[in-house]
């Protein structure tokens, strides 16, 4: 499975866990150097899994909030803490 943006592929895994209707990557499948920490709103912060969102930066152009992860999951989203979400404007199939 692939994340895309504009044709550029920021995560490419099969090893996917699928959870609340979303495909969480691997650290290790994900380009982490496009991915840079976004400021956390109260949502974030009340977030009960420690949600930080990450800008996509890629080819000079930045793209808000569009991956996540969960810092420190509770019991029913474990299976995704260090793996990284993707929405909005990023193909994921």
């Amino acid at each position: 499975m692939k994340a895309t943006l504009n044709g550029r592929v920021i995560a490419d895994s099969d090893d996917i866990v699928e959870a609340a209707g979303y495909a969480y990557f691997p650290a290790a499948a994900t380009h982490l150097d496009w991915l840079e920490k976004a400021e956390k709103t109260d949502s974030d912060k009340a977030c009960p899994h420690g949600v930080q969102f990450y800008d996509v930066v890629v080819d000079g152009a930045r793209h808000p909030r569009v991956a996540w992860s969960y810092e420190r999951p509770l019991p029913a989203l474990q299976a995704v803490g260090g793996r990284f979400g993707f929405w909005k404007d990023v193909h994921v199939g």
